[in-house]
């Protein structure tokens, strides 16, 4: 099949972001594909972690004749805007703005949303607007962003090796202490960046994520929704996708990835974050492109059926 590979440039709102457009031959949907947090780019990739999540999914879906849209994110690979001064809400502006560029040229036709981690987030809310035929969420979680930094520290905590955790008992540092304390400077302050033991943050992306509730989003959602999760995440509680099937409105699919981390590669022994450099050098596990492509064939064999009985108009 031949497959044909550009960049593109979306304006925004008072932004422009780089992208990559990829379009095989008699293309039948399209796909935004939305990344993470953190400032990266359009692969997943940043200076310290190459998660490389977004390629894997827009190969998967470029041989299952879906074209897709990836981009950097605002102030990261050659996206224009400042990545500190983003919160939450700009980049769901953006977010709207790529399916906006996409429902332009692509009209018709299904576009349908995959969104990874906070990505994930603003495939919810596409989807609950009703801007998009379908939602992929990967590891999404289901609670307030408060609770999920509280639930990742929990579970990194007894991952950290003997010594650091020695140290730590030794200073009478409580690390859990420590985060409720940066949760209090962070609520104070109305700066874009705010700087913790030496650390810039994004301080105000920080805030808008702590007290966002994802949970009346998927309420307002009826279009099909895949929720996919790794039973071995460490940073989205893996049991946060039954409670999504539970509270979209429409159709809902849960699928559980075997051993499988946050960042989509294997990891058996549950060492989460501390092992991801080791596990950067091996692939995406390639269950999670094919469970999304699966996915996303059956809803457009399914599609034309289910408008003809429902009536319903498909974005």
């Amino acid at each position: 099949m031949r497959v044909v590979s550009k960049e593109v440039r979306v304006e925004g709102e008072g932004v422009f972001l780089a992208g990559t457009w990829v379009e095989p031959a008699k293309a039948k949907a399209a796909g935004l594909i939305l990344t993470g947090s953190g400032p990266l780019d359009r692969d997943s990739n940043s200076r310290r972690f190459r998660g490389q999540i977004n390629p894997a999914i827009a190969g998967a879906l470029a041989e299952h004749g879906v074209s897709s849209l990836r981009y950097d994110k605002r102030g990261a690979g050659q996206s224009g805007g400042d990545y500190f001064a983003a919160g939450m809400s700009e980049n769901y502006a953006d977010a709207c703005s790529a399916v906006d560029w996409l429902a332009t040229r692509f009209p018709g036709r299904p576009v349908y949303v995959i969104g990874h981690s906070e990505g994930a987030l603003h495939a919810a809310h596409l989807a609950a607007e009703g801007n998009v035929s379908g939602a992929v969420l990967i590891g999404c979680p289901a609670r307030t962003g408060e609770e999920v930094l509280t639930w990742q520290a929990a579970q990194i905590l007894p991952t950290l090796p003997g010594p650091t955790k020695a140290i730590l008992r030794f200073l009478r540092i409580d690390p859990l202490e420590s985060q409720r304390k940066a949760f209090t400077r962070i609520r104070s302050t109305s700066a874009d960046t705010l700087r913790v033991q030496g650390k810039k943050l994004n301080a105000r992306w920080l805030r808008e994520f702590m007290e966002y509730d994802p949970v009346p989003i998927f309420e307002q959602i009826k279009v099909p929704v895949l929720v996919m999760t790794g039973t071995h995440d460490m940073q989205v509680p893996p049991e946060d996708a039954d409670a999504i099937r539970e509270l979209v409105a429409g159709p809902c699919e849960e699928r559980l990835i075997d051993d499988v981390s946050h960042i989509l590669r294997v990891d058996p022994e549950s060492k989460g974050p501390r092992a991801y450099r080791k596990a950067l050098r091996e692939p995406v596990s390639p269950v999670v492109p094919k469970a999304l492509t699966d996915w996303i064939e059956e809803q457009l064999d399914q599609a034309p059926r289910i408008s003809a009985e429902t009536g319903d108009r498909r974005p």
